[in-house]
């Protein structure tokens, strides 16, 4: 045994009486009540009751009630000094009380400081208490030498394992706050997470969607620098408030998609293609299959931008979407045939591809955009 389970006490958590439960307090109580009963009994009913005799035996009854009231608080407060001198004024009332005739209640007193005494103090000052209260217990004890021994054994085993049982019960205390802390401390993670998702895909959504009105608008002031026929600058202005209304439609899709109300990815690619006006090639290869909501947007959302950014920087190049299911991961594959750069190369800070690659490293994933063999090329792979 280490010196700390020499030294230690009892857990608070097992010595305070709320934290037991109601059949055990109860029996708790019924000991007590019984314990009380034998002192008074003992008390009360011996021959040297009468005059200060009587005055004496309730002071003293008092006084060992109130002791050992007053040793549970300390113990419970894990305060030793105190402890000690609460046993000592219990053991002390027992012994004064045995020379005038009152054997029952000390023998009463002397059984309940060895038991309690293990229960609830640390095993280095318990020990030494438990054998004094017993050897006085035997020297008061008038019972065959066999029986005194087997009642202090007894008496020892049952403070021991009443120890034991109030460190179960502590153990069991701090394994459920500890359980429930966890448990909070996932909710609040999760609670978190939800909102990083939400903002995330927000962001994404609508800076997607304000890239996408800037080149129009952009469009829209060259064609006015130019005295272009009206009807081209008024198409450029309709369609960023398209792009807006997109934008806002998009948002509440991003949001239905958290909550798992996903348009198959198929679908969704290609009514891309058709609302961008590319002329693009979806092809999907792999066993097609429901994905997880935050790869099925990082797909999702690195289609726009790549598509976008091909028709901004390539505008008439044809587009070539692959989606390929694999065994593990998906993986999205955007190319353009190339061709001259188009008057809105300079629009944007090129921060979309940026938060696509954070966005694919937060899934574990990776995505790639440069310069391929004819044109540019974005690939995403994100595990599955």
């Amino acid at each position: 045994m280490t010196g700390t389970a020499w030294t230690s006490w009892p857990s608070k958590e097992a010595l305070r009486p709320e934290d037991v439960s109601r059949p055990r307090r109860l029996l708790t109580l019924a000991v007590r009540v019984l314990v009380f009963g034998m002192l008074l009994w003992g008390a009360f009913t011996s021959s040297h009751l009468h005059g200060w005799g009587a005055v004496a035996a309730a002071g003293g009854l008092l006084a060992a009630v109130c002791g050992a009231l007053a040793f549970f608080r300390t113990t419970l407060a894990h305060r030793l000094w105190p402890s000690l001198a609460l046993v000592a004024l219990l053991l002390g009332v027992a012994a004064a009380a045995q020379p005038f005739g009152f054997r029952v209640p000390a023998l009463v007193i002397f059984c309940g400081c060895a038991v309690v005494a293990l229960e609830r103090m640390p095993l280095a000052a318990a020990l030494p208490v438990t054998a004094l209260a017993l050897a006085c217990y035997a020297l008061v004890n008038d019972d065959a030498w066999l029986t005194t021994v087997a009642t202090a054994t007894g008496l020892v085993l049952v403070g021991y394992v009443l120890r034991l049982d109030a460190e179960a019960r502590g153990n069991a205390h701090r394994l459920l706050a500890q359980e429930r802390a966890a448990r909070a401390a996932e909710a609040e993670s999760a609670a978190l997470g939800e909102r990083a998702r939400i903002a995330r895909e927000i962001h994404d959504v609508l800076a997607h969607s304000l890239s996408a009105q800037l080149v129009h608008l952009e469009a829209a002031r060259l064609l006015i620098e130019r005295d272009a026929d009206r009807q081209q600058i008024l198409d450029r202005v309709v369609a960023a408030r398209g792009m807006a209304r997109d934008g806002l439609a998009e948002t509440r899709q991003a949001l239905s998609a958290l909550r798992g109300e996903l348009t198959p990815l198929e679908d969704f690619l290609a009514h891309l293609v058709d609302a961008t006006g590319s002329v693009a090639e979806v092809t999907i290869t792999g066993e097609r299959r429901a994905l997880p909501a935050e790869a099925s947007q990082a797909v999702r959302r690195v289609a726009q931008e790549a598509l976008t950014n091909a028709r901004k920087h390539a505008p008439g190049a044809a587009v070539r979407v692959r989606l390929d299911y694999g065994t593990r991961e998906v993986m999205l594959d955007v190319r353009d045939s190339g061709g001259p750069p188009g008057e809105l190369t300079a629009v944007g800070g090129g921060y979309g591809l940026l938060g696509m690659r954070e966005r694919a490293e937060l899934l574990g994933g990776s995505l790639r955009a440069g310069p391929g063999e004819e044109g540019f090329v974005v690939t995403l792979k994100v595990p599955v």
